[in-house]
């Protein structure tokens, strides 16, 4: 699912760095964008893409054969560990596709512990919280929240929420968090394992 390009110029805006991952480039140019640094294949971008990717004028390239062991955004997580280290991850066009690659999208995500991990689309935002990480939530009463397990022996505990949780274990993707309402400032705690944490606008 691509982001609507309001969402992209937005993040773009507000972001230090923007890193395109293969046909994420189309997503950008779009929205009248361009990224500081491409990486992938090129295998799904589109004609007018690649062309840009060849030439390697107005933006990084680090370009990967396909025939590879690794997805594109594998080799994107590595290399903005590589150059920035510590920085803080908003990643978009992330949720939709094919159902493998979702799931993948979403472990290699939940990998990055480098720092704070934002999934920004248009219906929501997501945060991959780890162990010891909290994320408070304002100004958003009557909003549908959810926070699913996606690492064993997860404990969570949630407040300001129509049902709360107090060091709650949450089965591995297991509904227990699913479809909650934020009631007042929410905070939200991850003691031990992962989860992700779902705010819909």
């Amino acid at each position: 699912m691509v982001a609507s390009a309001g969402l992209l110029r937005k993040l773009a805006g507000e972001c230090d760095r923007v890193v395109a991952v293969d046909r994420g480039l189309d997503a950008l140019l779009g929205a009248g964008l361009s990224c500081d640094v491409y990486v992938g294949d090129a295998d799904t971008v589109s004609d007018a893409g690649r062309a840009l990717v060849d030439a390697a004028e107005d933006f990084e390239v680090e370009r990967h054969n396909p025939y590879k062991d690794y997805t594109d955004l594998a080799l994107a997580l590595d290399t903005i560990r590589r150059r920035w280290p510590g920085a803080e991850l908003y990643a978009t066009c992330a949720t939709g596709g094919r159902p493998d690659m979702a799931l993948s999208v979403l472990g290699l995500l939940a990998g990055y512990t480098d720092a704070p991990v934002w999934i920004e689309e248009d219906e929501v935002t997501a945060r991959i919280l780890h162990q010891n990480e909290t994320w408070t939530i304002e100004n958003a009463t009557g909003k549908t929240f959810s926070i699913i397990a996606i690492a064993p022996n997860t404990e969570v505990s949630e407040h300001g929420l129509e049902w709360e949780l107090d060091h709650a274990k949450l089965g591995l993707l297991a509904d227990t968090g699913i479809s909650n309402v934020v009631r007042r400032t929410a905070t939200i705690e991850v003691h031990t394992g992962t989860a992700i944490a779902y705010l819909y606008k």
